[in-house]
């Protein structure tokens, strides 16, 4: 017997996933976007995959630039999912308003972080309408040791 859609939808949108502040740069500018398909993928050397729409401009970012910066939003911290959820063009300024702790050209870390990870460009795949980056981690730190992770999970797995 085949299951529904709506059954694999629900089904799909049950996999937790954690939520993420992705930022880059190129050629002097920078943008950030939000991220919840982020997974460890390797130990030694430290490897993590991040899966960004195909069609979004940071995609091409990431790919040209090859780094990019994982900000690990915080339990709680609706501002910067309010501030990150409506996206930016590539022109226009995506850190108005937002404290950066450090502004780096692989991606800028926000001050309200509890963690970050510097991670360099090792492959991609295409998968669907998503990019899947593998990248190598070289930097990171945990800023708030006493702050739980934003966990999200989806009504449905076929759409954000």
């Amino acid at each position: 017997m085949a299951d529904s859609i709506d059954s694999l939808a629900a089904a799909l949108g049950r996999m937790p996933s954690g939520i993420f502040v992705l930022t880059t740069g190129l050629n002097g500018r920078s943008s950030g976007m939000l991220a919840s398909w982020v997974q460890q993928a390797g130990f030694e050397p430290p490897m993590i995959t991040v899966a960004v729409r195909r069609d979004r401009y940071i995609a091409e970012w990431i790919a040209e630039s090859g780094s990019f910066t994982l900000n690990q939003v915080g339990a709680g911290n609706k501002p910067l999912l309010k501030h990150f959820g409506r996206g930016f063009g590539p022109d226009e300024p995506a850190f108005t308003g937002v404290a950066i702790r450090e502004d780096r050209p692989d991606g800028p870390i926000l001050a309200d972080a509890i963690a970050y990870l510097h991670a360099v460009v090792k492959g991609s795949i295409d998968s669907g309408d998503h990019r899947i980056f593998l990248a190598e981690v070289t930097q990171g730190a945990r800023l708030d040791p006493d702050a739980d992770p934003m966990v999200h999970i989806r009504k449905s797995g076929l759409h954000y």
